[in-house]
């Protein structure tokens, strides 16, 4: 594979999501504009991602099975599947499996069939409470994710697996990736958005307690990595020979307390934190460490960092937070 990949035209679903967009945002740094955007634009402020972007067409998610199933999406050389249902609290375990296993499927069919190359969104979700660890050479069978989402996201690459199709798609296990574009997100933006957001109000943040007595109030653990990095990661994967599942993170891990403490610091403030109550239904299928192991990244030759998590914060809250901006949006 070869960046010839990206010379055609290019669909990226969920295109003015997090992710989507991000990735949009990197392929017209390159000058690629030959971009098929497709999602599910609701009552939100999710269009807005779109505006300072580049991109020939826009589909809406419901009209694409639809293309896809009669054939008349016409020539298509590469697939970021990027749309989904992203809330990890979402019980409707039906509409999960229809939107984020079978039209993957799908879509990974169409694409295995014409011999385009497809690069779609999995989930660190998929690794449940780490017992196992955080690596891709775990073997799929033993993972038992610890919500619906994250099962509809392993179901997937268990069928990619069981069906040979990891010789030559891509599947990336995201981590907990922050950064601009994620105000639709509402409640499940990220803690740095959340953060900024009850700072600006009332000058405190509030975090989960811990319910383990191994993990201090705050000190529960992730991989966080910006949005900005994710998004290079996921196109030059696209034009690499690799296939099979990457785990997409930092590689490091902090604490929720580091986290509070970056984006105080980005807007100058001394840091004043409340432990809240965990809701209850959340406490059971709460994972407190998450670290990608990224040595199948680092065999790709992709597993540099270029924002550490101080960093990161700091562009988003000082570049996008405060003035209000989105990708696309830069002077700098």
């Amino acid at each position: 594979m070869s960046a010839a990949a990206l010379d055609g035209r290019i669909l990226v679903t969920g295109g003015a999501g997090l992710i989507g967009s991000a990735v949009i945002w990197f392929l017209n740094r390159q000058y690629r504009e030959n971009i098929l955007v497709a999602d599910a634009l609701d009552q939100s402020d999710k269009w807005k991602n779109l505006a300072a972007l580049s991109f020939f067409d826009y589909l809406e998610g419901s009209e694409l099975r639809g293309r896809l199933r009669n054939d008349s999406l016409g020539p298509i050389s590469c697939v970021f599947h990027l749309g989904a249902c992203s809330d990890t609290r979402e019980r409707d375990s039906r509409y999960l499996m229809d939107n984020n296993y079978a039209f993957t499927r799908e879509l990974a069919e169409w694409c295995l069939a014409r011999g385009v190359r497809l690069v779609y969104a999995s989930s660190a979700a998929t690794y449940g409470d780490g017992s196992h660890g955080f690596s891709e050479k775990v073997g799929l069978h033993k993972l038992r994710p610890l919500n619906a989402y994250g099962y509809s996201k392993h179901l997937l690459d268990r069928h990619a697996e069981k069906q040979g199709w990891l010789d030559q798609l891509v599947g990336l296990k995201y981590f907990n990736v922050y950064g601009p574009n994620e105000q639709h997100k509402g409640d499940m933006r990220s803690v740095v958005s959340k953060a900024f957001e009850q700072i600006q109000s009332c000058g405190r943040v509030g975090l989960f307690k811990s319910y383990r007595p191994e993990y201090a109030d705050g000190e529960q653990r992730r991989d966080f990595l910006y949005v900005k990095e994710a998004a290079e990661i996921t196109v030059k994967l696209a034009t690499s020979p690799a296939c099979g599942l990457f785990n997409v993170g930092s590689g490091d891990t902090h604490t929720w307390n580091e986290l509070a403490q970056a984006v105080f610091d980005a807007l100058g403030q001394l840091p004043q934190v409340d432990f809240i109550d965990m809701p209850e239904g959340l406490r059971e299928r709460y994972q407190y460490h998450t670290q990608a192991d990224l040595r199948r990244l680092s065999g790709v030759g992709l597993d540099w960092q270029k924002f550490t998590l101080r960093e990161g914060i700091f562009d988003y809250v000082r570049n996008y937070l405060i003035p209000e901006a989105r990708l696309g949006d830069e002077s700098f």
